[in-house]
């Protein structure tokens, strides 16, 4: 069976915001440009903030402990340096992170969705030359539609794949076939990547993108339906190049 890229997503602040692509310029052991270039640091991180390097995913607001952020949608305007974001229950609010002032507006602009019984959003980082994904290596994050349609069937509801947060969405593949590409390479579009990894699901996925309420326990579909709380695939970027939405995959060794 053929698989080809439906669609391309990145996340400009670790999950606080998506933004779809067209077609984004893949570079070797880089991140999808602009992808998780942020993060927002809650009250209790430990992270040196005069000189920020990536750190675990525990030291950041997320949507495993604040699920209304999943409502959350991005627009870049890379020329401008701002991201725009959007949240069903907020105003839409423009900023250039970089921007300290602006990068405080941001945090106060997230506060009424940040539950209060857990460590509160404090600042927005940025780490040098790298997105903070949650591997410790720059990565990007594939899915298999096939794959997310069987979490729905055994859920017996539809859910939206951007739950996952992936970078690259493939259709036309038979279900968990990208489990079997880990230690594998896969030419997409003129970009060629390794599968590294499977992704470790969070209760981030329980919730709606639509509006950020716990709706579907997909830990629990995984784990019963698969005997593990797994899904997607990470990837490293080995070869620069082009990608499109509708470019083919091809399994190259």
């Amino acid at each position: 069976m053929t698989g080809h890229v439906a669609e391309i997503w990145r996340h400009p602040i670790k999950s606080h915001g998506r933004e779809e692509l067209a077609r984004v310029l893949l570079s070797e052991g880089r991140t999808i440009p602009w992808d998780r270039r942020w993060a927002v640091a809650h009250e209790l991180a430990k992270i040196d903030f005069d000189a920020p390097e990536w750190a675990p995913c525990g030291n950041f607001s997320r949507g495993s402990k604040a699920p209304k952020l999943q409502a959350i949608s991005a627009r870049c305007n890379l020329a401008a340096g701002t991201v725009t974001v959007t949240h069903p229950e907020l105003k839409d609010l423009t900023i250039d992170p970089d921007n300290d002032a602006d990068a405080g507006i941001f945090i106060q602009w997230i506060m009424p969705i940040s539950p209060s019984n857990r460590a509160l959003p404090a600042r927005l980082i940025k780490a040098p030359k790298r997105g903070m994904t949650d591997t410790d290596y720059p990565s990007v994050s594939i899915l298999n539609r096939a794959s997310h349609q069987q979490v729905s069937n055994r859920l017996g509801q539809e859910i939206s794949i951007n739950r996952w947060r992936g970078n690259l969405v493939l259709d036309g593949l038979e279900p968990w076939v990208e489990r079997d590409w880990i230690g594998r390479k896969i030419r997409v579009g003129l970009a060629e990547l390794e599968l590294r990894e499977n992704i470790v699901r969070c209760m981030a996925t329980t919730a709606s993108t639509r509006t950020g309420e716990r709706d579907a326990d997909t830990l629990d579909a995984l784990k019963t339906g698969w005997g593990h709380q797994e899904f997607g695939v990470y990837a490293v970027v080995t070869k620069t190049g082009d990608l499109c939405q509708g470019d083919d995959i091809e399994v190259l060794s």
